[in-house]
């Protein structure tokens, strides 16, 4: 059996999410569907990690094994053949057996965009998030600072009662790979390119909606509701109810890169 890593760029506009999901449009349904029909096989393809509905990727990674001869180069054509228009494969490569496209990976980057201006032009909204409204952007730098590091994220964590249950079970039993909550944050900060806002995050992981609701904090910080120290309060209560931010929408959010070895 072979291992076939994929190098993937998507519009998740049109999609729920990276998770195959009965009678709905995901992202690893079509790609399983596509090589489905490019070798017979069903198989289910396993991604980096999973992007919710609405949220982009330039870079997700993937993987499949296949009893297939199929060439590389073969895959590529063929994949982008029977893909939908708006999810591209953009690299093909055989990868070891024990590659595991999250597993294996080192660190990932997300990027969010935010469209400053009053009008945002049609053909742009479904891939920002459109904030014309007044923020304080030097406030909102100095808040992204504040969560580089290792923290434990609960409190920009989707709320989810399985997950918790299944990490205090595991803690009560001393199990030494028990899930948790914290992340190591590398880089965190805002930049300007012209119309746009953006935030750049790059982590060693991420939990559910966590870099959605980073944004939806640091957008209450700039626009002065939220003091930029009060991250700290918020990383260190270890609860999403201490966190007065919303989550943000996800038409801004982009999977980046992924990063291994």
């Amino acid at each position: 059996m072979r291992n076939i890593k994929l190098v993937l760029a998507y519009d998740g506009g049109d999609f729920n999410g990276w998770q195959v999901q009965p009678g709905l449009p995901t992202i690893q349904g079509s790609l399983a569907e596509a090589i489905l029909r490019m070798s017979g096989e069903q198989v289910l393809p396993r991604g980096s990690g999973r992007t919710d509905a609405g949220v982009h990727a330039l870079g997700q990674v993937a993987s499949f094994t296949t009893g297939s001869p199929i060439p590389v180069p073969n895959i590529l054509v063929a994949l982008n053949d029977l893909l939908p228009a708006s999810i591209r494969v953009l690299e093909v490569q055989e990868a070891p057996a024990e590659f595991h496209p999250r597993r294996s990976a080192r660190a990932k980057t997300y990027r969010y965009r935010m469209y400053r201006e009053a009008i945002c032009p049609p053909f742009l909204a479904r891939y920002v998030c459109h904030h014309p409204y007044a923020l304080e952007e030097g406030a909102m730098q100095e808040a992204a600072r504040l969560v580089v590091g290792e923290h434990d994220f609960t409190s920009f964590a989707a709320v989810d009662a399985e997950r918790a249950e299944r990490m205090r079970q595991a803690q009560e039993n001393a199990d030494e790979d028990a899930p948790n909550n914290v992340r190591r944050i590398f880089s965190s900060a805002f930049s300007r390119e012209a119309a746009e806002l953006i935030y750049t995050v790059r982590g060693n992981g991420f939990l559910h909606h966590m870099v959605r609701n980073l944004v939806g904090l640091f957008l209450l910080v700039g626009k002065g509701t939220v003091a930029a120290d009060e991250v700290r309060r918020v990383l260190q209560a270890r609860d999403r109810s201490a966190n007065p931010g919303a989550t943000a929408p996800a038409s801004g959010l982009y999977l980046v890169s992924v990063e291994y070895g």
